[in-house]
């Protein structure tokens, strides 16, 4: 998993793999310049964002965010025991850090998926094994969760210009050559240049990892917690227009998320 702690990996800001259970979660915060894809594994989250747009993600579904010019909005646990999930930041080109927020929500029933040769492929967005997902990338993306049987072999074609990662979620696998030492969950690989990924599922438990792609940007990036622009005045900005309430934050002087309002009674 990376953080805020590595270098920026170009397009990508972000990967965490969160846990969380209520009270706890993720209360009003905001966002610019980027967007968030959050991909449940386990429970249920619920979305309330300042524009009215309401929603609750469970095992399986994604939200696609655009955060653009900006969003205030809060993600907080919607059932009992422990929510987890993955939730990717990917940065958007100078020209359309400004634009309109916007979202894509698929639930797990609609995202498209296959099974060949023991390997299954959900396909959140690109495309894999021959089938394609409908999610629109401003960022040319791939983001392919793959399980693998014992004994499988993966051979995927990533663009060769692009920056891709592998994270495994569970088992443990043998990636880039068949020599190569084996690689076990929560971890994860930046893969080098090349054409692809080859995986081998060389154990007798399941394999199943995300691998995620990207078109760099190759623009200067300046982050200051939930914005990410390419310049400090650019960053500045932002902050005042959001302790300002304008330029795209002026819904959010008097919206708060109805889960922050229940935790004052």
């Amino acid at each position: 998993m990376f953080r805020f702690e590595l270098k920026y990996f170009d397009p990508f800001i972000v990967l965490d793999e969160f846990s969380v259970t209520a009270p706890a979660g993720f209360p009003d915060h905001p966002h610019r310049g980027f967007e968030t894809v959050t991909y449940m594994l386990q429970g249920a989250i619920t979305h309330e964002d300042f524009e009215g747009h309401k929603g609750t993600i469970e095992a399986g579904d994604l939200q696609w965010m655009t955060a653009g010019r900006g969003i205030v909005h809060s993600e907080m646990p919607a059932a009992q025991g422990t929510q987890k999930g993955l939730q990717l930041w990917i940065n958007l080109a100078s020209k359309h850090k400004m634009i309109e927020p916007r979202y894509q929500e698929m639930l797990s029933k609609d995202i498209a998926e296959t099974m060949i040769d023991g390997i299954k492929v959900r396909v959140i967005a690109g495309e894999a094994l021959g089938i394609k997902s409908p999610i629109y990338t401003r960022t040319p993306t791939m983001y392919l969760d793959f399980t693998l049987k014992p004994g499988a072999h993966l051979q995927q074609i990533i663009p060769k210009s692009w920056n891709a990662f592998v994270y495994i979620l569970e088992g443990e696998g043998v990636f880039g050559n068949q020599k190569s030492q084996p690689v076990t969950s929560h971890h994860i690989l930046l893969l080098g240049s090349g054409d692809g990924l080859e995986a081998w599922n060389k154990s007798s438990k399941v394999l199943r990892f995300i691998l995620v792609g990207g078109e760099p940007l190759g623009e200067s990036v300046v982050q200051f917690g939930p914005f990410v622009m390419n310049t400090q005045e650019e960053i500045d900005q932002t902050i005042d227009d959001f302790e300002n309430y304008t330029n795209g934050f002026e819904k959010a002087r008097h919206w708060r998320s109805e889960s922050a309002i229940s935790l004052d009674y």
